[in-house]
């Protein structure tokens, strides 16, 4: 079993630890390179340190979810509430957890937008700095206790997620990232969903295809990319909490 370096402290250099870090996700990559999602799902829970799923519980989040419940129903789930979010989302939140018996999801929610956004209108004037208050910045404080998290992320999504690979290093954190469904495209995410009988989350079937919080996602018409409902008529294609100092994190080197 592969073990992650140990983080160093406050203070101290982490170059030996950063190399040994890529050096592990390079043997993860390459050792898994022709593997399901499943296989990657469950290598990530036992080969990559104590792992958290991250879900939106959005339009194909159900995917990973099931995944995560097959494989282990104790799987860490971190849901981002980022009070901001469609109704039909927390709806849709409670009814998965309950029927695909995932028995350790925490919802996460940051204590300070009473003082920091006091007019819910934050996401009017500065769209990045809405995703960082409500999302980032209390998704990294609890990942803090993990050596790795899994996303739903796939290289379809956009050009930003091109290169995705199955496994990357998070710079600056001494975490694994994983991408179980990467290489997945638009026609497997539909037809594990149908295979499984997976309940779709209520407003694909209403013109939104990707889902985040309501003020910033609008329904897409068709022959739209799935993602332009998201910060529609802005350069903003990410909410944030995949970038390290200001930068997307692309891979893991």
């Amino acid at each position: 079993m592969l073990r992650l370096a140990q983080k160093t402290p406050a203070g101290g250099s982490d170059g030996d630890d950063t190399a040994t870090l890529q050096d592990r996700v390079a043997t993860l990559n390459t050792r898994y390179r022709h593997h399901g999602a499943i296989d990657v799902m469950r290598a990530a829970l036992s080969e990559a340190g104590r792992v958290a799923l991250v879900s939106s519980f959005g339009a194909e989040s159900v995917v990973l979810l099931h995944m995560a419940a097959i494989s282990d129903p104790e799987t860490p789930v971190l849901f981002v509430d980022t009070e901001m979010l469609f109704t039909e989302t927390l709806v849709y939140q409670a009814e998965v957890t309950e029927r695909l018996g995932l028995r350790n999801v925490s919802i996460v929610r940051a204590a300070d937008i009473p003082a920091r956004d006091p007019d819910g209108l934050l996401h009017l004037r500065d769209a990045d700095a809405c995703c960082a208050l409500r999302k980032t910045a209390p998704l990294q404080a609890a990942l803090a206790r993990f050596d790795g998290w899994i996303t739903g992320r796939k290289r379809f999504q956009s050009g930003s997620r091109a290169a995705l690979d199955f496994f990357e290093t998070e710079p600056g954190a001494a975490r694994i990232k994983i991408n179980p469904l990467a290489h997945w495209t638009p026609g497997d995410v539909r037809d594990y969903m149908e295979e499984n009988r997976l309940p779709r989350h209520p407003l694909v079937a209403q013109g939104y295809p990707s889902i985040g919080c309501a003020p910033c996602t609008s329904q897409v018409r068709p022959g739209e990319d799935a993602r332009a409902g998201r910060w529609r008529n802005s350069r903003k294609d990410e909410c944030g909490i995949h970038f390290v100092d200001g930068k997307l994190v692309r891979n893991g080197t």
